[in-house]
């Protein structure tokens, strides 16, 4: 049995969704939730940037939510509350967001663990890129010294989790001004741009996050697919 388990693990698909609205990504998200579930699918990597958007997890402080309803319109920055854990956090285009949809029974029966290997598939990302990284005792996500590179917030139902990362590559980091990032009020917020002082390749990026995804989770076998693909 143990044997099937890792079998099973060892696939991995992944799929580009590009720029999608957020409530699109969840609902394809919640789609592949149930088809894992139910043994349809292996494992899915969904990747993509989203509009600029605030999404507000379970323990959301709503003051965390800086700006008012005429500054978001003015933004055009739309506002979901979401079943993650985790507070409020920023998505926008030049950002990576990561959505795992994982059985964790064929791999192990730890959220913790699961959150730390999370971080660590970004830690050797910004590697890649010369940047030291690491965590930081009170607050999940990836830190270079004080400062935010890469929120996580997850949720796992029946073992299968969902939701994930957003790491920052080109993020506008002013829009972050209209909220307190992860209700943490002394801590700045920053991205690879930032940090190189250069425009990075977002898809490169994405193949980087990629590959240490399958060496941390250790996959076998990783398939991309298109949304397209993966439905017919």
């Amino acid at each position: 049995m143990h044997m099937e388990n890792q079998s099973t693990f060892k696939e991995l698909l992944v799929c580009n969704l590009g720029l999608i609205d957020y409530k699109s990504a969840w609902d394809i998200q919640l789609e592949y939730h149930e088809k894992r579930r139910n043994n349809l699918v292996p494992d899915i990597l969904f990747l993509c940037e989203h509009p600029n958007t605030y999404t507000l997890g379970k323990v959301a402080q709503k003051e965390n939510l800086l700006y008012n309803e005429k500054d978001l319109k003015e933004k055009n920055i739309d506002v979901y509350e979401i079943d993650r854990g985790g507070d409020i956090t920023y998505h926008g285009p030049g950002q990576v967001v990561g959505y795992a949809i994982l059985n964790l029974e064929n791999w192990k029966k730890d959220t913790h663990l699961y959150l730390r290997s999370l971080e660590e598939v970004i830690i050797k990302t910004n590697l890649n890129y010369g940047i030291n990284s690491g965590r930081n005792e009170k607050f999940t996500g990836v830190w270079i010294e004080n400062r935010k590179i890469c929120a996580i917030g997850i949720k796992v139902s029946r073992w299968i989790t969902m939701h994930g990362f957003a790491y920052n590559v080109n993020t506008q980091l002013n829009l972050f001004e209209g909220i307190i990032p992860c209700g943490i009020s002394d801590k700045e917020v920053t991205s690879l741009q930032k940090e190189l002082k250069t425009k990075i390749d977002i898809e490169e990026v994405k193949m980087k996050v990629i590959n240490n995804f399958k060496m941390i989770f250790e996959y076998s076998n990783i398939t991309l697919k298109s949304i397209d693909e993966l439905q017919n």
